[in-house]
């Protein structure tokens, strides 16, 4: 009963003195000190909830190198094997010389500290052991509010009394090794860096392995006061850290741990920081548009967690290993392109997506500024939709004319079939036009041109080569709105902003805005014989504890392979007889459409072999409608008008030259002659061979009363 006495004595003493945590301390563990913790209810061993620490997640491209990394707090955990001994030896001597000696609690160092608290009428020293330490750090990393990070904050007999409790379940639960490691990898160095493995490379630019005696020495005296001595705020702070390095040395030599030279031949060393940039999300990777992409998959993806919440937390504090499909190669070949030809300071802006046919596979995504929110950067993700952190597009013009093409194919028309059609378009009616509602989108009072007067005889290759609108209105009248509509949405079509495709008479010329990735996929579907596969960023995440989960493209047949294989054939001689042939094919089968909108609103060309299909936009995002391509500088140089084959149709042409060079030829699937060859005859040879011309002009949807007509 004397000792239990004298124990409460000098609580009492130490609370009326403002010294709980000493006071606490001064319970023994062991022999007679082991016998009164028994016997005190309030010391019994409660078990600690160690969630996993928040770590940062990786981003790797197809090949298994890093591209981007994504983290609340940076920290990279690592073995207490792939720690320098010296750092070992540098923290456990500055914070618990005696930490493999004791128990949970260090009766002789709380004696100590109580003796100097008393004498000093206050706190001068804590005496927690690292066991202490690194409880206190578990419940302060997993408080999620302003109070519960107070709480394990504050200075209370409460809070002390808590934290011995659980310092007594980790001592039984795990080795004095592994308590070390666990304390190195949670601790906060300062300068933003969470853990040894993440200070040693934010403050010197190497892995903790590889810590030097000097470096170990300023990562240890750090940890008492991070603030007080982070080295990226001042050399007031950075005056600080390096005479806590100092004391660290004294103490290890004093304890014998390193010799006095060697103490002095590391105090003559200066401090050595380098502030090596933390590392950051997408903005601040080569592939930001990339990476936002792989971002936005995970943060809308309910298979990642039941809320937004949530599957961002997954990603920001699971640590994990994210396998993607990004080909360096191939990006490199689009940024290449792109930059040749658009400038960053230009206003007009260029993006471009590659994507794999048959597994939906994004290759690359790049544009002609870089992300961010500087001077000539841009704050979206140009290269994607609304739902990935892009904007709303542009329109993709004469693009759309394909799915016009492949509705007709898909009703039996043959390749050469065709129509005389005039150089202007008025529909016959408001019925003419029906949506898959039933309503009449007709509109008999607008009259849609040809971009030169052409018009004439044209075959289903003829109107596509020359990119006749006239045509494309006859021919979508011919089979049906709705059915190009429900074609459009089968190979993958839709708005960038997420809204429901305008079903409108002119949907053939290209009204919706779209983007890239969205083109891209939709085209690669006919390189793949009419599979369309929903575009993919990432094939595997492997989390913390090493379980990898692999990802598989998700794909459908949207049309009749033939068909496919008809429009390749058709969409081929855009090349030698059509809008691109003044730019020329890539040296291998490949097929394509120019996109260029009303007034020159925007530009594109969409092309695909069957190896890879590629999309690339041009248009001003202050607002395409009203700053048109029409009398502008672009890569240093003057257009009159910029149309379809103008940039982007060479953009792409030197992409998939380069980004196809090491890729084997794959010819297309021959056309089905029997099935879709010959047709009727024109009437004349002479309308035939009527020279192509970039007819793409596009009629705005119409308004609140055109709609309901």
């Amino acid at each position: 009963m004397r000792a239990g006495r004298s124990v409460a004595q000098l609580a009492g003493a130490g609370l009326a003195a403002g010294v709980v945590a000493a006071a606490i301390g001064a319970i023994p563990v062991g022999g007679a000190g082991m016998a009164i913790m028994a016997a005190t209810d309030e010391l019994q061993p409660v078990e600690l909830k160690e969630p996993p620490l928040a770590e940062k997640s990786t981003v790797l491209d197809a090949s298994g190198k890093p591209i981007a990394q994504f983290y609340e707090v940076y920290r990279e955990i690592v073995p207490l094997a792939d720690v320098a001994e010296t750092m070992k030896q540098a923290i456990v001597a500055i914070e618990d010389f005696r930490f493999y000696e004791h128990g949970a609690i260090d009766f002789q160092g709380m004696a100590r500290a109580l003796a100097k608290n008393l004498s000093a009428g206050g706190v001068s020293e804590g005496g927690s052991t690292i066991t202490q330490q690194y409880v206190k750090q578990v419940l302060l990393t997993t408080a999620r509010t302003k109070q519960e990070k107070a709480k394990a904050l504050e200075t209370s007999y409460a809070r002390k009394l808590n934290e011995l409790r659980h310092a007594m379940s980790v001592e039984q639960k795990y080795t004095k090794d592994q308590i070390l490691e666990k304390y190195l990898n949670i601790a906060y160095f300062g300068a933003g860096a969470n853990g040894v493995e993440a200070a040693a490379k934010r403050f010197f630019g190497v892995p903790a392995a590889k810590l030097t005696l000097a470096q170990a020495a300023t990562l240890a005296g750090a940890v008492q006061s991070p603030s007080n001595t982070d080295p990226s705020v001042s050399k007031a702070h950075r005056a600080r850290l390096l005479e806590r390095r100092n004391i660290v040395l004294d103490r290890m030599a004093g304890l014998g741990r390193i010799s006095k030279e060697d103490a002095a031949a590391a105090k003559a060393k200066k401090l050595g920081y380098k502030g090596v940039p933390l590392p950051g999300g997408c903005e601040s990777s080569r592939y930001a548009y990339f990476c936002m992409y792989v971002r936005n998959e995970i943060l809308n993806d309910p298979s990642f967690g039941k809320t937004r919440t949530a599957r961002k937390q997954f990603l920001e504090r699971g640590g994990l290993t994210i396998r993607t499909t990004l080909d360096r190669g191939m990006q490199a070949a689009a940024d290449r392109a792109i930059k040749k030809r658009v400038y960053a300071g230009d206003n007009p802006v260029a993006a471009q997506a590659l994507v794999q046919p048959g597994t939906g596979k994004i290759k690359a995504m790049a544009a002609s500024r870089e992300y961010g929110t500087g001077k000539n950067q841009m704050s979206y993700n140009l290269v994607a939709d609304v739902a990935h952190g892009g904007g709303t597009g542009f329109q993709p013009g004469s693009t759309y004319k394909t799915f016009t093409l492949v509705a007709a194919l898909q009703q039996g028309m043959r390749v050469n079939d065709g129509m005389t059609v005039g150089a202007g378009y008025r529909a016959p009616g408001y019925a003419t036009f029906k949506n898959c509602k039933g309503g009449n989108v007709g509109d008999p009072t607008h009259t849609v041109t040809n971009d030169e007067g052409s018009g004439g005889y044209k075959t289903l290759q003829t109107g596509t080569w020359g990119s006749v609108n006239t045509f494309f209105l006859e021919l979508e009248q011919r089979v049906g709105l709705c059915e190009t509509v429900k074609t459009a949405k089968a190979l993958g079509s839709k708005r960038a902003d997420g809204k429901p495709l305008g079903e409108y008479q002119t949907f053939t010329l290209g009204i919706n805005e779209s983007d890239p990735v969205t083109v891209a996929a939709s085209y690669a579907a006919l390189g793949a014989r009419g599979r369309y596969c929903a575009p993919m960023a990432i094939t595997a995440i492997t989390d913390r504890d090493g379980k990898k989960t692999a990802y598989e493209p998700t794909c459908r047949q949207a049309i009749d392979p033939e068909v496919a294989d008809a429009t390749a054939h058709v969409l081929s001689g855009v090349f030698t007889k059509g809008t691109m042939r003044g730019v020329g094919g890539i040296g291998r089968p490949a097929a394509g459409k120019t996109g260029t909108t009303d007034d020159y609103a925007a530009a594109w060309f969409a092309g695909f072999t069957p190896d890879l299909a590629s999309a690339v936009s041009i248009g001003d995002p202050r607002g395409a409608q009203r700053y048109k391509l029409t009398g502008v500088t672009i890569g240093g140089r003057y257009y009159g008008l910029v149309a379809g084959a103008t940039i982007a149709g060479p953009i792409w042409q030197e992409t998939m030259t380069q980004a196809l060079k090491d890729v084997p030829r794959t010819p297309f699937t021959p056309l089905n002659t029997a099935r879709f060859g010959g047709g009727a005859p024109p009437p004349s040879s002479e309308d035939e061979q009527d020279t192509p011309s970039e007819d793409e002009q596009r009629q705005d949807p119409p308004g609140e009363e055109e709609t309901q007509r």
